[in-house]
């Protein structure tokens, strides 16, 4: 069991309802939801588990209505031998990473602070929904130290001028900046974060699994984005969505298909 992280389901209406749903992964290390070795490994695990269920059509990670995550818990870190450290590096990275390896959508919901490695996390996820009270940043330059998982993603997602700002000052983002920047897609009323999360979760429920995780893995791909396109193209035809897919779109237009996820 893990200690500080929840994952449940919701149903396609409801908390009870039936057929694929959408899961919300909460992370609760209070006070503030630093990041350790041991939650980041619990949140890495979730999103796994998450990404192997069929029955999950999309995934939102939450915090609670203060804070997302605060970062890097320094002291763990400050007691930490040079030689420990990279030993674990690899590890941990890819476990900052874990949201981009689920094949599901995903989407983080960031209400009050996402710093370092929350924000790290939240660089992962297909979509980042803040609330208008949240606040941003990359402060490990101050402890001596640098983002372990985020900064090529940063670059990719604002350009490298802006990510080397944000990552060489070590400075707070406010909403405006951060949606501005396009460090986050949506910015709401903090009381709305995780409803707003949820709405755009709910959009897949109904959706082709088969064909989302394949877009999803060709834009994970980077550079060999192409290639990894023609190969992820050519395996839908083996698919049940595929054919019916194609067929209900030829007979009764965009959005009329009913699919299984097969």
């Amino acid at each position: 069991m893990a200690e500080f992280v929840s994952l449940s389901r919701l149903g396609s209406d409801d908390a009870s309802g039936p057929g694929r749903g959408v899961a919300v992964l909460r992370i609760a290390r209070p006070p503030m939801n630093l990041f350790d070795t041991q939650l980041i490994r619990e949140i890495a695990a979730a999103a796994a588990a998450c990404g192997a269920d069929p029955a999950i059509a999309a995934l939102v990670v939450y915090g609670d209505e203060r804070v997302f995550g605060a970062g890097d818990d320094l002291a763990e870190l400050a007691e930490l031998p040079a030689e420990q450290a990279a030993a674990m590096a690899a590890d941990l990275q890819a476990a900052l990473n874990c949201l981009a390896a689920v094949p599901q959508p995903t989407v983080a919901a960031i209400s009050g602070y996402a710093l370092g490695a929350g924000l790290e996390l939240a660089l992962g996820a297909d979509r980042r929904i803040i609330g208008d009270n949240a606040k941003l940043g990359f402060p490990q330059i101050d402890a001596g130290l640098i983002p372990l998982a985020g900064i090529r993603r940063l670059s990719l997602l604002i350009g490298p001028g802006p990510a080397k700002d944000l990552v060489y000052s070590g400075r707070f983002v406010e909403p405006d900046e951060a949606a501005r920047l396009g460090l986050v897609d949506q910015v709401v009323a903090p009381d709305d974060v995780l409803g707003a999360a949820i709405d755009w979760a709910r959009r897949f429920v109904d959706g082709p699994a088969r064909a989302l995780a394949a877009a999803k893995a060709v834009f994970e791909a980077g550079p060999h984005g192409h290639e990894r396109a023609r190969t992820e193209w050519a395996q839908l035809f083996a698919t049940e969505d595929q054919r019916i897919g194609t067929r209900s779109y030829l007979r009764d237009g965009p959005g009329s298909a009913v699919f299984t996820g097969r």
